[in-house]
């Protein structure tokens, strides 16, 4: 699914590129500072996910919109359609411009201004969305990507939020330089690698007037269920999630501190080869020999290749992420503690 996104996502974003980037060169600014969403998009994303999604299988989309000041307007969406690898007459980059070449026939906003994914327990710092964001980010300045939770969203609050790739991370992937020098020197950690977007979900008057029947005539649900103190298992998961994550990042400080000796004993072999070196030229001159001419260290000696460090970055700011999300759910569930613990002192 991986190397479907990113294939989908640069050949997306070259198709809309121009016109996105046009729009942004005629506002003057092409910073996303708040991203509006309609609510029909946000359904469609939802019904997606029931549909097509099952479990941790991630779904996809394209979304569509326009670009006002420095406010980016996301009015349709469409999915990416699942398929197997027996599919193989089928074209995503052909199905794309044929999906926005229909909607702009039937005069609706087709310029490509991003792409959505649903998450599993908030698993959504990879790799390979940091690959496909660049790509869209690099054609479309103004690209978003929407992550959706659903399993969030099933205990009462929808989990909807806009991410962008910073400046500096966008530099850094344009360069391809992933070496921990060059991320030390554009000052690259976990927290700085993406940046979150406002979001607004608009309706329009009609719609608002239709929700506010729709809720006058409904009946009281019944919300006693939101009182219960037994904690589900969103908890235990979250947490066997992040001991995962916890034990990628131990293996990669093991590989990290591995280099780091190699380079140790390296420069400790270079050190003691210059003293022999040293040595048997003095000897030569007490016998009036000519001194051994001098040889490049650095060939004799091959630097150790340092591990990457973009995948520890990825895996801190994952880190990062779950425990928000068991800050959230804890604090919910120690707010009914309390209130169950102050009832009781108060009854008895």
């Amino acid at each position: 699914m991986a190397s479907r996104k990113e294939s989908s996502g640069a050949a997306g974003s070259g198709f809309g590129a121009s016109k996105g980037k046009g729009k942004a060169a005629a506002t003057g600014d092409s910073a996303v500072k708040q991203v509006q969403i309609d609510g029909l998009v946000v359904l469609k994303i939802i019904k997606h996910y029931q549909e097509e999604g099952q479990g941790n299988e991630v779904v996809q989309g394209v979304l569509l919109g326009l670009v006002v000041d420095d406010r980016l307007e996301i009015t349709n969406c469409f999915p990416f359609p699942q398929h197997t690898e027996d599919d193989a007459d089928f074209d995503e980059v052909q199905y794309q411009m044929e999906m926005m070449r229909s909607l702009r026939h039937v005069n609706i906003d087709h310029l490509h201004v991003g792409w959505y994914q649903s998450t599993y327990y908030g698993s959504f710092v990879t790799r390979a969305l940091l690959d496909s964001q660049f790509s869209y980010q690099h054609a479309i300045e103004e690209s978003v990507v929407l992550i959706y939770d659903p399993i969030k969203t099933a205990q009462g609050s929808l989990s909807l939020k806009a991410y962008r790739l910073t400046p500096k991370l966008m530099e850094v992937c344009k360069e391809k330089d992933f070496s921990p020098e060059a991320l030390k020197k554009a000052n690259i950690a976990y927290e700085n690698m993406f940046e979150e977007v406002p979001i607004v979900i608009k309706n329009s008057y009609l719609i608002n007037v239709m929700l506010w029947e729709l809720e006058k005539k409904s009946a009281v649900a019944d919300r006693h269920e939101l009182l219960s103190l037994a904690s589900s298992n969103h908890l235990g998961k979250s947490l066997q999630l992040l001991m995962d994550r916890v034990d990628e990042m131990s293996q990669d400080i093991v590989k990290y501190n591995t280099y780091l000796r190699n380079v140790s004993k390296q420069q400790q072999q270079k050190h003691q080869y210059q003293q022999r070196r040293q040595q048997e030229n003095m000897q030569r001159q007490s016998r009036g020999e000519a001194p051994l001419p001098e040889e490049d260290i650095n060939k004799l000696f091959k630097p150790p290749q340092p591990p990457p460090r973009m995948e520890s970055l990825l895996i801190a700011g994952q880190i990062n992420t779950y425990c928000q999300n068991i800050k959230e759910f804890n604090a919910q569930n120690l707010g009914k503690l309390f209130m169950a613990q102050a009832l009781q002192d108060y009854n008895n």
